[in-house]
């Protein structure tokens, strides 16, 4: 079975913003995919965030996380429920590549799940890579997407952020 990817929207931060947020997203594909290649304002740790919605942004308990990162010498697992978010990966070191695969997110009659991962671009061992599995718990079909990063960081000019539409052929 072939995929298409079709670019749906790609933006680029204006200055620097806390976060970025995709709407009127069309349940016409079979999956979604965001491809984050992003620039920071801290050099230091920090982290990426989802939620997404349905006509507004699920700022509710509604999200779950399990996932495991890496940084060249040590590898560690973490996991969450009742989150206000979904924890998309942390990330140290600029620039960073981030991917989050949003699958089935239109129907609604199941829960919605999600693949994460993310990696530093930089040149040391010690920078994180990061994979989870997301889960918001809604049946409502996702037309919102919303990343932003943590710790008091903020995206940069240099921010690229592209969400495509992937249909089964």
């Amino acid at each position: 079975m072939a995929l298409t990817y079709e670019p749906i929207a790609t933006t680029t931060a204006n200055g620097s913003v806390s976060s970025i947020t995709f709407t009127g997203i069309s349940g016409s594909y079979t999956d979604l995919l965001l491809v984050c290649n992003a620039y920071y304002t801290t050099a230091s740790r920090t982290s990426f965030s989802i939620q997404v919605g349905n006509g507004t942004i699920d700022t509710g308990t509604n999200y779950s996380w399990t996932g495991l990162y890496g940084n060249g010498t040590t590898a560690a697992s973490g996991r969450a429920t009742t989150q206000t978010y979904t924890y998309g990966g942390v990330i140290s070191g600029v620039p960073c590549t981030f991917l989050a695969h949003l699958m089935d997110y239109s129907n609604t009659t199941t829960y919605k799940t999600f693949i994460t991962r993310g990696n530093s671009l930089g040149s040391t061992a010690s920078e994180d890579v990061w994979v989870g599995a997301n889960l918001w718990r809604s049946t409502s079909a996702i037309n919102q997407v919303k990343v932003y990063v943590g710790n008091g960081s903020n995206f940069t000019s240099d921010s690229v952020f592209t969400l495509f539409g992937i249909q089964a052929a």
